[in-house]
């Protein structure tokens, strides 16, 4: 499967960068640990927000119980996004830091192994070639405007466009900003 024509292998993809990260992140310090940290921050924060978008409402749409599936996917992702934030406003060299990312990654993990066990598996029994192709497309543009931090209880599709746009503004003039002042 190609992740440019197949939504199922591009967000395996992803879960495989985001691993990486976290694998980053906890075997790093101090600059290197909060750059990592920034860049898994920022990946979770995009990649759910397409799912939401995009993923999700195809599974209620096409797939016999997408409806319970894409529930249980969303409750997953407000629980991470909840951690997530808290995460976000604790330094990287805090004791607490460690234990409350592992946390996280035992969340994220499990939800990413029920999204490719229930989700993906009746994704590609639905949809054609067309369909997913389609779909990965859908989640690339989503992701291009997605806010970078995380913004619990933003988990639907329509709260996402409701909300988003100005997240995703507000984020990324926060992402210049730390940028241009070198951090």
């Amino acid at each position: 499967m190609n992740p440019a024509t197949n939504v199922v292998a591009l967000l395996k993809q992803q879960h495989g960068e985001i691993r990486n990260l976290f694998d980053t992140v906890e075997s790093t310090t101090g600059d290197e640990r909060r750059e990592a940290f920034r860049r898994l921050v920022r990946m979770l924060a995009v990649h759910e927000t397409a799912e939401e978008e995009v993923v999700h409402p195809y599974t209620r749409r096409l797939t016999d119980g997408g409806s319970d599936v894409a529930n249980d996917r969303l409750e997953e992702e407000r629980q991470a996004k909840e951690l997530l934030s808290r995460l976000n406003d604790v330094d990287v060299e805090d004791d607490a830091f460690m234990p409350m990312l592992l946390k996280l990654r035992k969340a994220v993990t499990e939800h990413a192994r029920a999204e490719e066990r229930y989700e993906f598996t009746r994704l590609l029994r639905a949809a054609d070639d067309k369909q997913l192709a389609a779909m990965a497309k859908a989640v690339k543009a989503a992701e291009a405007t997605a806010p970078t931090r995380p913004h619990p209880g933003v988990e639907t599709g329509a709260r996402n466009l409701a909300v988003g746009p100005m997240a995703a503004v507000a984020d990324r003039a926060r992402d210049a900003v730390r940028k241009a002042m070198g951090g």
